[in-house]
């Protein structure tokens, strides 16, 4: 059994990566002045306030999870699937709430708000991990006893996300599922088969029509932009230029024309890294790309030094979540993808997404540790 003892859970925490943890809490502090900057002419400092309560709170859980041995980790997937499988089903009952047009949010006591589908990356991140890399000779590459159960569980989540609907992390789950069959070691062609997959879902879901009306619009209005130029494409719009208006060094924190005038909507959510663009700059913008993908590349560097196959695959699964998801909340920022509604790692406000980005920190901080027995000397 894994050990509990004092001194085997100080040697996890003078052995952890603490650059991930430094680099997080950077960019959640960064995005604490972006969210302040987006939003106190409107709300003063709650919003601030609430960013910075939800990085103490993920902060924290992360810490605690060191002390998780992988092992651990492992057996407890199966019911971290299903608790994550549970909340995608609830929203969708009666007591999920609609915003901005997605059924994705549970409303909480003491005036609290969930999203499951944030968590839901959790579930199948281990998930993922657990059919992949358990119960199979590690001299064996994974077959179809391996790899069509873990397209069903990735399939699952996405379905009950896209049935919300939230284009956005559905293509997140799909993207986690192809990038961690990927590098299990399974056969190309089952890779090529996944992304086939994920794509003729993508674009079932557009034409059934599986998303709401505005949904669909987004994406046509990214084709053609002329279709709506004061109604869909408008955000975009005044995205890129508060990003292109910030120059090199950028206009100062809280000095952006169109961070202050509020001219991009939901700018503290999606669009924070205009904020960035505009008020910090190319500089500043720079810095919060070098950071998320320090984040990415230690989170491939867990993968490649463990020798646990769940806990590398779960490494794979973190990498490729903030990998997939920042570029494309910073390529809908610049108008390169259409809008999805993904928030930027850490940096956008959100309880949800704060506290799933900081699990998946503890998530890497447990997978770096391979929890080996102690070998038995004679």
């Amino acid at each position: 059994m894994p050990s509990s003892a004092p001194g085997s859970v100080r040697t996890r925490y003078l052995r952890t990566d603490w650059g991930l943890y430094v680099a997080a809490l950077g960019l959640s502090l960064v995005g604490a002045l972006l969210v302040w900057s987006a939003t106190h002419e409107r709300v003063g400092a709650a919003l601030t306030v609430r960013h910075l309560v939800n990085t103490t709170v993920g902060l924290t859980v992360a810490v605690l999870l060191v002390r998780v041995d992988v092992r651990w980790l492992r057996a407890a997937a199966p019911w971290a699937y299903l608790a994550g499988m549970v909340g995608l089903l609830v929203v969708l009952g009666p007591w999920g709430q609609t915003v901005n047009g997605s059924r994705s949010w549970l409303f909480l006591p003491g005036g609290f708000s969930l999203q499951p589908a944030e968590l839901a990356k959790i579930s199948l991140c281990i998930g993922l991990a657990m059919i992949l890399a358990s119960g199979r000779d590690p001299g064996r590459r994974p077959g179809a006893a391996e790899v069509l159960p873990a397209w069903v569980l990735g399939g699952v989540p996405v379905l009950l996300v896209l049935a919300q609907p939230d284009l956005g992390t559905a293509v997140v789950l799909a993207a986690m599922t192809v990038g961690v069959v990927a590098t299990s070691g399974a056969a190309w062609w089952w890779t090529a088969t996944a992304a086939a997959g994920t794509a003729t879902a993508v674009v079932a879901a557009v034409r059934v029509p599986l998303l709401d009306r505005y949904q669909v619009d987004r994406l046509l209005a990214f084709a053609d932009p002329s279709l709506d130029p004061e109604g869909i494409g408008y955000q975009t719009r005044q995205a890129r230029i508060a990003i292109g208006s910030g120059g090199w060094e950028g206009t100062g924190l809280g000095s952006g024309p169109r961070t202050q005038g509020g001219y991009v909507p939901f700018q503290e959510t999606d669009f924070v890294f205009s904020v960035a663009g505009e008020e910090l700059g190319f500089w500043g913008a720079a810095g919060l790309v070098v950071l998320l993908g320090f984040l990415v590349m230690r989170a491939l560097w867990v993968a490649v030094v463990t020798d646990d196959p769940f806990g590398r695959l779960v490494a794979v699964g973190v990498a490729t979540w903030f990998a997939f998801q920042t570029f494309q909340n910073i390529a809908m920022n610049l108008g390169l993808v259409p809008v999805t509604g993904l928030p930027l790692p850490f940096v956008s406000y959100g309880g949800s997404s704060m506290l799933a980005c900081w699990m998946a920190v503890g998530l890497l901080a447990s997978a770096q540790h391979t929890g080996r027995r102690p070998t038995l000397v004679p």
